[in-house]
């Protein structure tokens, strides 16, 4: 009887833990977006994680890159952060204290909403950033299609 109750105890213990592993790897899913004039279609994930980074400063035309971020704390920025850059949010605030103390470069401007984040991508062609998936974009803007 009592070693019944401890495996039934055990596997409830064991239940949980998966519902709460499940539950933090659900990130929610992001949609990277560019300026519509931007000639570009595709983005390979390293791609999008050099121009957010700023490793990567132009565009295949020449354009100049302006990358923008969301602000912390944000589901679709941790979502964006492993899956694309694979690091956490934290890592990534290193990695840009890293670049301003040795005046490198400055972080891109994070902004706090999604819809400012399309706004800001709007208004500058070479703008890109990245939403919760779902957000508006309305004219103007266009979702990137990801590629391995």
């Amino acid at each position: 009887m009592r070693r019944q109750a401890l495996i039934r105890s055990g596997g409830c213990c064991l239940l949980c833990l998966a519902l709460a592993l499940t539950t933090a790897f659900a990130a929610e899913p992001f949609v990277v977006i560019v300026n519509a004039g931007n000639r570009v279609s595709a983005l390979t994930i390293q791609e999008v994680s050099d121009l957010l980074l700023k490793k990567t400063a132009v565009w295949p035309d020449g354009a100049k890159t302006e990358p923008v971020d969301l602000a912390d704390p944000s589901a679709a920025r941790d979502s964006f952060s492993s899956r694309v850059h694979h690091k956490s949010v934290a890592a990534v605030k290193a990695y840009w204290q890293k670049m301003i103390f040795s005046g490198r470069d400055v972080p891109p401007p994070e902004k706090a909403t999604p819809d400012e984040v399309v706004v800001f991508v709007r208004a500058h062609p070479g703008g890109i950033g990245y939403v919760p998936a779902g957000t508006a974009l309305g004219a103007g803007v266009k979702a990137l299609s990801l590629k391995p």
